[in-house]
């Protein structure tokens, strides 16, 4: 999600990958292991959790997360838990890393000691205050200083135990100061409007001039303003803190008067001493990335020159391929690349024209397509998008079967577990790969047309390239489809979206057996045998050494690699693309609620298709595939409502103030509108995203909506009383209605961008590289041997077109952060004081005050 700002778009993303944890403190009492998992949260809000590891204190996740982040957030924090019988998961340690701190940690492995985790540790939100320093003069003539605060309003305070109900405390710090005032509580709700004044007497001068206070028993820089907030808490443990902020008085300066908002700090020592190496440590690898989009006509020299890489001779000169030969990994241009050309419809001319480059330089054809190059990367970024679909339907189902039914598949005997029997594992393990062999190669008539069509190209340039081959034409289809597409979506169907966690290691070890065995019954390889390094996968393969199996590859292959044939719209089997996955608090619409409970389910308001029927909210199992959208009261039960996707005339966000309720959407149809709650915000974007995606193209989408509820007998947006009144804003859309290609061409042209940026000096080096093969001919010179360059006077010319427009953006880049400093203000909503930039608020107001500190 987009943030926008003054024609520029902001977006934010985090790709996490959660590796292991060490050396947790064993439990009290005799049984020193934990059950342990991990949680990602922007501040204090859950996101993602790992699997349960059980029985250890160093546990291994080997998970990965990726999500936009679609708010501001201050930290990005990991938590470690350990699941206990009787009660939710303890919190054993976190580690929450500041927003601002993350690039310090950018794509690299990181071991990060866990903190203590305490309620005086657990803070977010932010906090408006007013402060003015008056004279007050007595009776008796002498003349007094009172300070009045006003406390306007907070935002974004944490919901503790369910519930928000805050105020504020407030009070004057100092020698001999001690008194305490307190705001109305404001019930329900985490962004309270208190609007409050409060007065403290500050000062009895001496003497008085109006460029210093010269007070009898107390400084006015001595002096500071505690506000600290507290969930009202009917709970015998009594109020919760919520957070707090210390304002020293000197902030006044000259004028007597500061107005900011502030950043809620934790208190002070609030936390337990723990030593911080006895809670154990957290290996992490933190990619967080920051587009700042401008508008389209921005990118258009950059952009043509990237579109135009296919058309280039050689293709080695085009712009597409430079950004692979500047780049440390080929991943890291593949991916903005491919995404690129995917939506401007020009990836398939662009992969055959550098996968037919590499064929050509490929000499023996048992390595085509074999090592990392940029037209490998290409092809495997283009499978995981357009192919993801693909994947779901042809092997979730049986991947989700082994995973549930548990049965041993060990053949190695030296692994075999006493009271396993080796033939019944075989037995086993063969019937698995029978059937998903079955599966894979008969769903080639769901293969999507665009890798039917680079795979058609591949086959062309290898045959055309090792005429004497006769199965070259095959093997270079099958070193994608099999090798890099199948073979590894078996092996960690998490990365591919078929599990949401990683297989526990006896299913792993399975998922292992079964795609090295794939993976050889779809090489074609001329002695199969000699392809296993382990003689107990050798003796194994014996099972499949029959020429059904080769034949069934190779038609499998040729239809897949046939151009043009297959269309993916025509598919009628339905697609499972998303289901219920949280973990959610019910709560009914009078604000009663139950516990929390654990569970992959959303909850949903009832729909009112009796008039005078209760509109309570329920806990509903909810499943979308390309026909349709259901819930169910739990998974695997018949569904209890059908909504045909072609009937989704819109969805779109619930404002807040409908029911009090966070993260809420609504699902609107011809004749109602089914509300519903997700557990976080990460998964209500992801939910919105995707049904707004499977139904744009509905004939009667509608152009307007009520973002709030229709209650009491009228819709709190509008106020109209008509409950088929119009709506009454603009529903957001414009959304492409091909799910796997739904990409920003813009944001992927800035992430192009900011990669030439960052290796800009190797831009320069491989222009020297032009030059020097141009007037030097001989031997290649070693410290350019790194680039192909086959055309020196193309490439250099092509290289001279892209330093000019990444000059450009860089221009404009800096003219941004530049007119952006101008107008930052420190102490606005948008830039809150914190810790760091306090020191940076009074340095402004000194330069504009002769007030001396």
């Amino acid at each position: 999600m987009a943030v926008e700002e003054e024609g520029l778009r902001v977006f934010q993303s985090v790709k996490i990958k959660i590796g292991e944890a060490k050396n947790i403190p064993p439990y009290p009492g005799p049984n020193k292991m934990r059950d342990c998992y991990c949680t990602v949260n922007l501040d204090q809000e859950e996101v993602f959790r790992t699997k349960i590891v059980e029985k250890s204190l160093c546990p291994f996740y080997g998970e990965d997360f990726y999500c936009e982040i679609p708010r501001s957030f201050r930290h990005l924090s990991f938590y470690v838990f350990d699941r206990e019988v009787f009660r939710r998961g303890s919190s054993i340690g976190k580690v929450a890393v500041k927003k601002e701190d993350l690039q310090k940690y950018h794509g690299k492995d990181t071991w990060f000691q866990l903190q203590p985790v305490s309620a005086d540790s657990e803070v977010q939100g932010k906090v408006h205050l007013e402060l003015r320093l008056s004279e007050v003069i007595t009776d008796s003539g002498v003349i007094n200083h009172k300070l009045a605060t006003r406390v306007l309003e907070c935002q974004g305070l944490p919901i503790v135990n369910g519930q928000c109900d805050p105020y504020a405390a407030v009070s004057l710090l100092g020698p001999s100061r001690s008194e305490a005032k307190k705001t109305k509580v404001k019930r329900k709700t985490n962004n309270p409007q208190f609007d409050e004044v409060f007065y403290f007497e500050v000062t009895r001068p001496l003497s008085y001039t109006k460029r210093q206070f010269d007070v009898e028993e107390e400084d006015v820089d001595k002096l500071a303003l505690r506000v600290d907030l507290w969930n009202a808490s009917n709970l015998k443990f009594g109020d919760e803190f919520l957070g707090g902020v210390r304002v020293p008085l000197r902030v006044l300066g000259q004028a007597g008067v500061h107005d900011a908002w502030y950043f809620l700090q934790p208190r002070e020592n609030g936390g337990k001493s723990v030593k911080v190496e006895e809670l154990g440590s957290l290996r992490l690898n933190i990619v967080y990335t920051e587009d700042h989009v401008f508008p389209s006509e921005h990118y258009t020299p950059l952009r043509d020159l990237l579109l135009h890489s296919a058309n280039v001779e050689p293709v080695s000169a085009s712009t597409a391929n430079i950004l692979g030969e500047v780049c440390r990994e080929k991943q890291e241009a593949a991916i903005p690349l491919v995404r690129l050309f995917l939506h401007y419809g020009k990836i398939v001319p662009f992969i055959s024209a550098i996968a037919h480059a590499e064929v050509n330089r490929t000499q023996d054809p048992n390595t085509i397509f074999r090592g990392n190059s940029l037209t490998s990367k290409c092809i495997d970024e283009t499978m995981k998008l357009a192919g993801m679909h693909y994947l779901q339907v042809t092997l979730k189902p049986i991947i989700d079967e082994i995973c549930a039914e548990h049965k041993s598949c060990e053949i190695d005997p030296v692994k075999l577990k006493e009271s396993e029997n080796l033939e019944t594992n075989r037995e086993n393990l063969r019937h698995y790969v029978d059937r998903i062999f079955n599966v894979i190669t008969t769903s080639g008539v769901r293969c999507p047309t665009v890798m039917c069509d680079i795979f058609f190209s591949l086959r062309e340039s290898a045959a055309t390239r090792f005429q004497v081959d006769q199965d070259v034409r095959y093997t270079a289809v099958s070193s994608f489809i099999f090798l890099r597409f199948f073979a590894p979506a078996i092996l960690s169907p998490n990365l591919f979206h078929l599990r949401p966690h990683h297989p526990d290691p006896a299913t792993s070890r399975t998922l292992t057996l079964i795609s090295k065995t794939i993976q050889t019954l779809g090489s074609l390889a001329k002695s199969k045998s000699a392809n296993f390094k382990e003689s107990y996968m050798a003796a194994f393969y014996d099972y499949f050494n029959e020429q059904k199996y080769a034949d069934a590859v190779k038609n499998f292959l040729d239809l897949i690699s046939t151009s043009g044939k297959w269309d993916q719209k025509s598919i009628e089997t339905p697609i499972m693309l998303k289901e219920g996955s949280v973990k959610l608090t019910i709560k009914r619409v009078d604000g009663k609620g139950s516990k929390g409970t654990k569970g992959r389910f959303m909850i949903k308001r009832a729909q009112g298709r009796n008039r005078f029927g209760l509109k309570n909210f329920k806990k509903r199992w909810f499943r979308l595939t390309n026909h349709e959208f259901t819930y169910h009261r739990t998974k695997g039960e018949g569904a209890l409502c059908s909504i045909p996707i072609e009937n989704i005339l819109a969805v779109e966000r619930l404002e807040e103030e409908s029911f009090k309720m966070k993260n809420m959407f609504q699902v609107i149809q011809p004749e109602r509108a089914l509300y519903i709650q997700a557990n976080n915000c990460v998964e209500a974007r992801d939910w919105i995203d995707i049904l707004t995606k499977v139904s744009q193209c509905n004939r009667k989408r509608l152009s307007t909506y009520h973002p709030s509820a229709y209650l009491n007998g009228h819709w709190l947006c509008c106020k109209l009383s008509a409950d088929a009144a119009p709506g009454c804003t603009p529903c957001t859309g414009g959304l492409p209605a091909n799910i796997q290609l739904d990409v920003d061409g813009d944001r992927e042209t800035e992430r192009i961008y900011s990669l030439f940026s960052t290796y800009m000096t190797k831009l320069i080096k491989m222009q020297e590289a032009c030059g020097s093969k141009s007037v030097y001919d001989g031997p290649e010179q070693e410290e350019y041997s790194s680039f192909v360059i086959d055309d020196p006077q193309e490439t250099y010319k092509t290289l001279k077109q892209i330093v000019s427009a990444v000059q450009t953006l860089e221009q404009q880049h800096t003219k941004y952060k530049r007119d952006k400093f101008k107008k930052t203000k420190i102490g606005s909503q948008e830039h809150p004081i914190g810790d760091k930039s306090f020191q940076c608020y009074i340095r402004q107001q000194s330069e504009s005050s002769t007030y001396s500190i």
